[in-house]
């Protein structure tokens, strides 16, 4: 009898303990832009897998709102595109670091300074040498 009043205690704590929600939970580590052209880092932790994304806007669709997100797989995919911003600050006009998924291109403007245009799959974006270095600065501190 004392065995099973133990085990209708104990019931309810393991069918929880076992459910999933489904979605796991997203904090974000950076809002680097806000306002009608958003930009955010952001980190899943879903049980021992940890995985990052920047969501941004699409600035080829005019006519709507199209955020489209780019994701990195872990901590070091991440810190591959830290090492991008960090050689393409120092880099040449036009220089382009290109990997599997998407690309970043440095385009110097006369009066506007250093801008890296963010491209992945149909989508793009564009972020100023300050919000390149914010990203740079979030990124180390993980």
């Amino acid at each position: 009898m004392k065995k099973l009043i133990l085990c209708s205690l104990f019931i309810p704590f393991a069918g929880k303990a076992g459910s999933n929600s489904g979605h796991a939970p997203e904090v974000n580590l950076l809002e680097v832009r806000s306002g009608d052209w958003p930009i955010t880092l952001e980190m899943e932790v879903e049980r021992s897998d940890t995985s990052y994304f920047l969501e941004f806007r699409d600035e080829q669709v005019l006519t709507g709102v199209v955020l489209d997100t780019l994701p990195f797989a872990d901590k070091t995919q991440l810190k591959y595109f830290e090492r991008a911003l960090t050689t393409l600050k120092t880099a040449n006009n036009g220089d382009i670091a290109k990997f599997k998924d998407y690309s970043i291109k440095r385009a110097e403007k006369k009066y506007d300074g250093v801008t890296y245009i963010l491209r992945y799959q149909w989508g793009s974006t564009d972020f100023r040498q300050p919000e390149a270095d914010m990203m740079i600065h979030t990124i180390r501190g993980l």
